[in-house]
């Protein structure tokens, strides 16, 4: 049977390409050894629900567990009514352990009698008298539940533990997307626990890590053994750099070139078409990405997410915000320092999102900026980024939400718009770099652009932008370039008075045109 690459969980051994499932959760069985209550939260489309499938699997087939893997989500519905939750959840989990279990591993007939608000602590505590081995359950979708079914949950996970483990499961691991303490416990779901509490008899949280290069290469060559095809070094290499290892992203690269662009099997898969199926990802926004995409409107997320991209610091937020956004995958530590976007094609992500609407408002423009053969002419763009500017930048700064780097996701909608004709664009940015720099590529031309905002209670960033896009410059191996200033000040003078350009010449013998905007 011939065998895939996987983009929705979960994973199965005989269709999918796949890595051992629980290499990446070490010291789990010895946590249900020591009748331990754990939480393993992980981003969508990481493998936890593949890598507790298989444990459940392998601890019962070990003869010493009764071990299943259930979900809660069934009760999400029921978020202000726990009593029908619990028949929900209930129902579900027989059926779950019905398939996955043998038969007299089953929970007993009547494991759903007790009174409202007790039911999920009596089936358990049945189960585990019934069972002829040791009960451990894993919980999958924890966070789907929400105020009050989500507390009556856990209290009576609680209440239950103490029984454990002739008369409660003796393990139990609650997955989801988030630690504890970031569930969503008030009405309407804007709070959050901020503590262990009511399931402080958790003993550990763990996270799911990403694959490391060696995995990535370990997961394709899984795919070169089945059809010849081989994916040469240069390409994994490739791959793990723009996802840093994601396993959804690594999956998804391979799934698109091997049954999309290079369906021959005799060809090898080179970095360029990694990279062109990155390009394909991004514009295609699929699930795993747009989900991504829809926290950018959370306030607590947009406060962290808008001064990476402006190039600013963070200010004073919250350490459980800074943790929020590592658990949900979007950011990371970076070794070096500083928290930064987790990889390169989420970086590519965020600001593309951002410029939905900007791009919507865009009114038309003709593409005066190529010349008669379809080449790019950047005198030609630039008098067109001016006349678009002039007539639509500061009624179009009100068409995104993140006013901090409005201008610059204007300029990036423009810009857009000229690379859609059969260009890239590509975006660096990082926290205290008070800028971000992009690179247009449009057949054999590339420019470079450096964007900063001169801020209120800040000096001129001309000479700071100057020496920046030099160093730019050198690094892409190209000799000009723009730096656009916009004027972010409260007393800037009016567009008409401030909109003007300059070239100027570097110590390095670069030509720079700054635009003042």
């Amino acid at each position: 049977m011939p065998r895939w690459f996987n983009t929705a969980d979960p994973c199965k051994a005989d269709i999918h390409y796949m890595l051992p499932p629980t290499v990446r959760l070490p010291n789990l069985e010895r946590l249900i050894a020591q009748q331990s209550y754990f939480v393993i939260h992980a981003p969508r489309q990481t493998g936890k629900t593949t890598a507790m499938l298989a444990l459940a699997q392998q601890l019962t087939d070990s003869g010493s567990y009764t071990a299943v893997m259930v979900s809660a989500e069934v009760g999400a519905p029921f978020n202000h009514e726990p009593e029908k939750a619990e028949l929900a959840i209930l129902d579900a989990w027989r059926a779950s352990s019905q398939l996955d279990l043998p038969d007299d591993l089953h929970p007993p007939d009547n494991w759903d009698h007790a009174p409202p608000g007790r039911r999920i602590q009596a089936a358990l505590q049945s189960w585990a008298q019934a069972s002829p081995r040791t009960l451990v359950l894993f919980i999958d979708e924890i966070d789907s539940l929400q105020d009050e079914t989500l507390l009556s949950v856990l209290r009576q996970l609680r209440d239950g533990y103490r029984n454990r483990p002739q008369n409660f499961p003796v393990s139990v691991g609650l997955i989801g997307l988030r630690d504890v303490r970031d569930y969503k416990v008030a009405s309407g779901g804007s709070d959050r626990l901020n503590t262990a509490s009511p399931f402080n008899i958790k003993v550990r949280s763990l996270t799911l890590r990403d694959f490391t290069d060696t995995e990535i290469c370990e997961l394709y060559q899984q795919h070169t053994d089945d059809t010849g095809q081989v994916f040469t070094p240069q390409a994994i290499e490739t791959a793990f750099d723009l996802t840093q290892g994601q396993p959804w992203l690594v999956n998804a690269l391979a799934k698109e070139i091997v049954e999309e662009m290079v369906t021959d099997t005799s060809v090898a898969i080179t970095p360029e078409h990694i990279h062109e199926a990155k390009e394909v990802l991004i514009k295609r926004q699929d699930t795993h990405l747009d989900s991504l995409a829809e926290r950018l409107r959370e306030s607590k997320v947009k406060a962290i997410i808008e001064p990476i991209l402006a190039g600013l610091e963070l200010g004073d937020i919250p350490n459980d915000d800074i943790q929020f956004l590592i658990d949900l995958g979007l950011c990371k530590m970076n070794p070096l320092g500083g928290l930064a976007i987790a990889n390169p094609i989420y970086r590519e992500v965020l600001p593309r999102v951002l410029t939905v609407t900007p791009m919507a408002s865009l009114p038309q423009i003709a593409p005066s900026w190529l010349t008669s053969s379809g080449e790019l002419d950047q005198d030609a763009l630039l008098q067109a980024f001016l006349a678009f500017w002039r007539q639509h930048g500061e009624p179009l700064l009100g068409s995104t939400a993140y006013h901090e780097i409005a201008p610059h996701l204007v300029m990036m909608a423009f810009l857009h718009r000229v690379v859609n004709g059969g260009g890239t664009l590509e975006r660096e940015y990082a926290i205290g770099r008070d800028r971000m720099d992009l690179c247009l590529k449009y057949g054999n031309v590339t420019l470079a652009i450096e964007l900063k905002a001169w801020r209120d209670k800040k000096g001129d960033p001309l000479e700071s932008g100057l020496e920046q896009l030099d160093s730019y410059l050198a690094r892409l191996g190209i000799n000009s370039g723009w730096l656009v200033i916009f004027d972010a000040r409260k007393k800037a003078l009016s567009m008409e008075e401030r909109l003007s350009t300059q070239v100027v010449t570097t110590e390095s013998e670069r030509s720079i045109t700054v635009v003042r905007a």
